[in-house]
């Protein structure tokens, strides 16, 4: 099978994927019994409507009109970024969705980077000082730390930190009315971010750090290496360049893996620390049981793992040569 075959097939899955997913988005609220604007929207909605906003949606969303009619509607409105109304908002539904989404772009984007970044390297040093001090002491601490929930890593952070000591903020993004420009603001920004941030960190550094140094372990012993060493490279050339390098294929397919684990943390996260993001607006959302907006966000999650799963496919295809040109 050659390279770009390759490449068209992975890609045709996830399109399958994808066309499933928002399948069972139009599917499943029209196959609920009774009226389908009360799936879509949920009975407390229909009772705050007018007639005439209920005869609006029903005309909007086709739903008088056979299921064809109807999925031309749902197809025609996601194309137009048209994800519903929010009635606890009384906005667009991607409106409301967009006003959240940079703060848990930040978190997310954030941890990602430096939970990959200090557990590939922290992986590599300990794998290549296997069985020292350093290597036992990390093993241990954050084997410790990964067995617990990202929720109560927060709730100790913001416990210990945030009331004990006060020295971090208990909630939000932005320190209310403090009118702050520039670089204070983006100080603000980040002594904010801290502790969710460190949070989420904290609890997926484990799971990067162990197959580092796993993977370390297993490439120290391969030929190459001892062809390296036996031609006088240095231990930083052994460490990172031909050890590290091929340590990293692994760590690059777990991230994909990761990914919805890191989402759904970043979730409770925001919840706990009260940030302002999509996390904290699906709570607000499953507190004002307002459908269109927590179809909306569980649409926009899933899409947007399984469009970062494909990347990772993508880019691990580019990295390892071996699975470019397989069979």
């Amino acid at each position: 099978m050659s390279a770009k075959r390759s490449v068209r097939g992975s890609l045709a899955n996830y399109l399958l994927a994808l066309i499933a997913i928002f399948s069972l988005n139009f599917v499943l609220p029209r196959m609920m019994p009774g009226d389908p604007l009360q799936a879509i929207y949920g009975q407390e909605a229909l009772v705050a409507m007018t007639p005439q906003m209920e005869a609006a949606l029903i005309q909007k969303f086709s739903l008088d009109q056979p299921w064809s009619s109807q999925l031309y509607a749902y197809i025609s409105g996601l194309f137009e970024g048209d994800l519903g109304y929010s009635y606890y908002f009384r906005d667009q539904v991607s409106a409301v969705i967009l006003g959240a989404l940079p703060w848990t772009l930040i978190l997310t984007g954030s941890a990602l980077i430096l939970a990959t970044s200090l557990g590939i390297v922290l992986g590599m040093e300990s794998g290549y000082r296997r069985g020292g001090s350093l290597d036992r002491g990390l093993i241990a601490g954050l084997i410790f730390i990964s067995g617990f929930p990202d929720f109560f890593v927060g709730i100790v952070l913001l416990l210990i930190f945030g009331v004990s000591l006060g020295i971090a903020p208990l909630y939000g993004s932005i320190t209310p009315y403090s009118g702050e420009t520039g670089l204070a603001y983006l100080l603000d920004i980040l002594h904010h971010l801290a502790l969710p941030l460190a949070s989420l960190v904290l609890v997926q550094l484990g799971a990067v750090y162990l197959l580092t140094r796993n993977t370390m372990v297993v490439v120290l012993k391969e030929r190459f290496v001892l062809t390296a060493r036996a031609k006088g490279c240095t231990d930083r050339a052994v460490r990172y360049r031909h050890a590290g390098r091929n340590s990293l294929l692994p760590v690059i397919t777990a991230t994909g893996i990761r990914l919805p684990q890191l989402i759904t943390g970043a979730l409770f996260i925001e919840i706990v620390f009260s940030y302002p993001g999509v996390g904290l607006l699906l709570s607000t959302a499953l507190d004002a049981r307002d459908y269109p907006l927590i179809q909306g966000i569980l649409l926009l999650v899933t899409v947007a793992v399984l469009t970062a799963n494909c990347g990772v496919d993508l880019l691990y295809r580019r990295l390892d040569p071996r699975v470019r040109h397989a069979r």
